[in-house]
């Protein structure tokens, strides 16, 4: 609950992971996972955490095509190179909201708002941006988003995904029922 209302979610919205790195790799496989029948394309940045980038080379040793747009001179992404680079294909677009190296931040909103468009899913990496930018999920428009705590000075190994109710995402950790079925494995509860 007090997850959900930093970001504006609902409480039933909310999954905890192990961390950052966690829902990343579980946004992208379960995605393309969720929605192989509709296409085999994805597209990231090139500065994206290597939590992206090693996933997304994983992906591409599996079949899926990557689409990686470069930033510009002022670290931050033209949306219309992300729109230029969707196909029939593309079942996701990923793009990190705060850059963790040059502290660049991404139009989130805008390349949401496109995804949408063209009914691709959207994830972000909002690991850098949770606590040092105003975020709302419901305002940004974004379909999964990938957060850590120790970035907010919370443990270390504890994450989370805000996945939007609705969303297509197969199961990352199979098992038992925790995290709402979605994410099995006994909760690291003193973190």
């Amino acid at each position: 609950e007090r997850v959900a209302k930093l970001i504006n979610a609902d409480p039933k919205e909310v999954i905890f992971t192990a961390g950052g790195s966690e829902s990343d790799n579980w946004a992208l496989e379960g995605v393309v996972d969720a929605l192989k029948d509709k296409g085999n394309h994805i597209i990231t940045t090139y500065v994206e955490h290597h939590a992206i980038l090693h996933t997304a080379e994983y992906l591409e040793k599996h079949g899926i095509d990557v689409t990686y747009v470069n930033i510009g001179a002022d670290g931050r992404i033209d949306p219309a190179e992300i729109e230029a680079a969707i196909t029939d294909k593309t079942v996701l677009i990923s793009v990190m909201f705060v850059n963790n190296e040059i502290g660049s931040v991404q139009p989130i909103k805008e390349i949401a708002e496109i995804a949408k468009k063209h009914g691709v899913t959207f994830h972000t990496d909002a690991v850098q941006a949770l606590g040092n930018v105003h975020i709302d999920v419901k305002e940004l428009g974004v379909d999964l988003m990938s957060m850590s705590s120790h970035k907010i000075y919370g443990p270390k190994g504890v994450g989370a995904m805000y996945i939007k109710k609705g969303t297509k995402i197969s199961n990352f950790v199979h098992g038992g029922a925790q995290e709402m079925k979605k994410r099995a494995g006994t909760e690291n509860l003193p973190g």
